[in-house]
């Protein structure tokens, strides 16, 4: 019998979900072998530059959007917010770094679990790049110097990208968002899109959503949650 499937979305430069990783890496360690959780990157970011000028032009710019995000870092222990993020670091896109770590995903083990598997680790590792240690992850050069660090294998990334395979399949999550209708980051959708979570959700609440689909894994079904 095949497994529910939980699948999460996010960019990588959203706060939200940079925050929310914990969540993730809770659901995974604690629902991996009762679920397969497929992970896949959601383009909130696809013009960061422009999407803050237009959005914030009358809010003060890049300099309030970086107090905005300081703010929503401060709600939360587990995470770092350096002051120079979208202050004086800001990456031109974040489908750079989302079609660099498709490459990971493709050049790594596909038996690995989730937890363990080298996207997943970049991913994190990407994340902390930017808003902890303020390095332009859009920058081709930063994204090697994170998955030289991690001692990924950079040829076989190199190779995945060369050949298109990682824009293909980064072209197949933005057609599963808008499929799926995934209108922002971080959102966690389940049960044949009957239980979808969106933004800054608790993990008591995830865990429900969690323990309702395990109850009733039957698509047929209508869930209660």
């Amino acid at each position: 019998m095949s497994l529910p499937v939980v699948q999460h979305y996010s960019d990588v430069l959203c706060v939200w979900a940079y925050a929310a990783h914990i969540r993730l890496d809770e659901m995974a360690k604690r629902y991996g072998q009762q679920v397969r959780i497929s992970v896949h990157f959601c383009p909130v970011f696809p013009d960061a530059r422009g999407k803050i000028t237009a959005g914030w032009a009358k809010r003060g710019g890049f300099a309030a959007y970086g107090d905005h995000v300081a703010e929503v870092g401060a709600q939360f222990d587990h995470v770092n917010i350096h002051a120079d993020v979208w202050r004086k670091t800001r990456p031109q896109s974040s489908n750079a770094a989302h079609l660099f770590l498709k490459a990971v995903e493709l050049a790594q083990d596909p038996a690995t679990s989730l937890r363990e598997s080298d996207a997943y680790r970049a991913t994190w590792a990407m994340r902390q790049a930017f808003f902890e240690e303020t390095r332009d992850i859009g920058d081709a050069r930063v994204q090697r110097e994170v998955a030289q660090t991690l001692g990924l294998d950079l040829a076989a990334i190199e190779a995945q990208l060369q050949t298109g395979a990682a824009m293909a399949a980064l072209d197949a999550d933005t057609k599963f968002c808008e499929v799926n209708k995934i209108s922002g980051s971080p959102t966690i959708r389940m049960n044949g899109g009957r239980q979808i979570l969106y933004g800054n959700v608790g993990f008591h609440l995830i865990e429900a959503n969690l323990k309702e689909l395990l109850r009733a894994p039957n698509p047929d079904e209508a869930s209660w949650c």
